[in-house]
């Protein structure tokens, strides 16, 4: 392992680094590519085109959280991502606070997942949509993933990048060639939403930003990541700028191949352009196929995801003992795996059974509590850029991080409003219910105040002074 820290108990947990460039770079695209890009169309269909707008805004606060979170991984290598930057920054309870938060998001994140990639699933079983039928297929969607996860680092790695390649093909076509096709008419209203040009670019960007969660995957695993200081940046933003062309090309092809009118109570908006495309239900066929396939990767990787953000916060004492147990030569967090799992499903068959527009609701929900470690990180790298950043770099570099980390901010800042009240009532009361966890946490330890530094931070710090 490149980088650990050591728990509490004096033990420090060796993980295999098992993952390379590309598999970091498989990981990032393959979460950040999920099924939720084959089920957005839908999903903004009723904000009208002005939606490929909040896209474009989206996609430059994305890249401007890729690209700090490029800086932050480069100078703390450590696994964590968002919980380690915010520990070290600003202490133990902002880094509990984080790891609780993106804990959240991962676990949330796979049921919105799991949603949109049932919904490809019944265009060949269960075309009815029996809302039963459907809970159970999305459960065994969920647990696919987590038995692979399972069985190794290596097989996971390998899974991802299978995976990633087989998703490209319809998305890749739909942002070429696809655009070939579109028409105008197809697109109505170019702001259908009823609000305020200003009002709906918000609202859709909530929405939109759910397609670029994942982009700090290389960051929250780098201790399993070969040479982290290298390959996680890399990873981080030549991902994220692969994804965003994909993104905002394929969005725009759908729009253009789907009648507005239908398009909004689309299941499978990807499938239905094919099938506008080429005609009959052949091409449609392929795309659904593909994106069964790139949510099973996604959920792969967030999977993975789920169990290391807690571990890398339990074996600093800030989560429960139980997420930081290894088992076997590659180090597999199991009880994190199993536990996000079960979490995931609790939350998928409530939101089946109590929600009409499950995706959309759980969407909001994940973007919410990923947001804030979005916006811990974003100022934990102007924190440090603040105090150190003057000595340690030139001054033109200094500006540029400055610039990038300030968007970064600001973009967090803004998503939040866009998210709408009752979802940040409802993220705000998740968040805080980590507040008995932490109490109970620091009882067991008998510590009040911050404890003292990780290995991972005084490392850090050595190498800055």
């Amino acid at each position: 392992m490149s980088s650990t820290s050591v728990g509490r108990d004096g033990q420090k947990p060796t993980p295999t680094s098992a993952l390379g460039l590309p598999a970091a770079s498989a990981l990032v695209i393959g979460s950040i590519i999920g099924t939720g890009v084959f089920a957005l169309p839908s999903a903004l269909a009723p904000y009208g085109p002005i939606a490929i707008v909040a896209f474009v805004v989206v996609t430059i606060g994305a890249l401007a959280l890729a690209m700090t979170f490029g800086s932050l991984s480069g100078r703390v290598p450590a696994s964590g991502g968002p919980y380690v930057y915010a520990r070290q920054a600003f202490g133990e309870f902002a880094g509990f606070l984080n790891a609780w938060s993106y804990w959240i998001t991962a676990w949330a994140g796979n049921a919105a997942i799991v949603v949109a990639w049932v919904g490809y699933v019944e265009v060949f079983v269960n075309t009815g949509h029996d809302k039963t039928v459907s809970a159970v297929i999305a459960l065994v969607g969920l647990w696919i993933p987590a038995a692979i996860n399972l069985t190794g680092v290596k097989n996971m790695g390998h899974f991802q990048v299978v995976t990633t390649v087989l998703k490209f093909i319809p998305l890749v076509f739909m942002a070429t060639v696809g655009l070939l096709f579109i028409d105008s008419g197809n697109f109505g209203e170019f702001n259908a939403s009823g609000q305020s040009a200003t009002g709906a670019v918000s609202a859709a960007s909530a929405i939109a930003l759910f397609s670029y969660l994942g982009l700090e995957a290389a960051s929250v695993v780098a201790g399993r990541v070969k040479d982290p200081e290298r390959n996680v940046p890399r990873a981080t933003i030549y991902g994220t700028l692969i994804c965003a062309v994909i993104y905002i090309l394929g969005t725009l092809a759908v729009f253009g191949n789907v009648k507005h009118s239908a398009l909004g109570n689309s299941t499978a908006p990807f499938t239905d352009a094919a099938n506008n495309i080429f005609g009959g239900t052949w091409a449609g066929d392929v795309v659904a196929v593909a994106a069964i396939i790139s949510g099973i990767g996604a959920l792969n990787g967030w999977t993975m995801l789920c169990a290391e953000m807690p571990y890398a916060a339990a074996r600093d004492g800030l989560f429960p003992a139980a997420f930081a147990r290894l088992r076997g030569a590659s180090g597999v967090p199991v009880f994190g795996i199993v536990a996000s799992t079960v979490l995931a499903s609790l939350i998928t068959v409530f939101s089946y059974t109590k929600f009409d527009d499950v995706f959309t609701k759980i969407v909001l929900l994940s973007v919410l509590t990923a947001v804030i470690p979005y916006l811990f990180s974003a100022a934990a790298q102007l924190y440090w850029l603040a105090v150190r950043g003057r000595a340690s770099l030139d001054r033109r570099t200094l500006v540029r991080d400055v610039v990038i980390a300030s968007v970064a901010m600001a973009f967090s800042y803004w998503s939040i409003q866009g998210s709408g009240y009752q979802t940040v009532y409802y993220g705000l009361f998740v968040l805080l219910l980590g507040l008995p966890v932490y109490i109970w946490l620091k009882r067991g330890q008998g510590t009040y105040g911050e404890a003292g530094p990780t290995a991972a931070e005084a490392a850090a710090v050595l190498a800055e002074d």
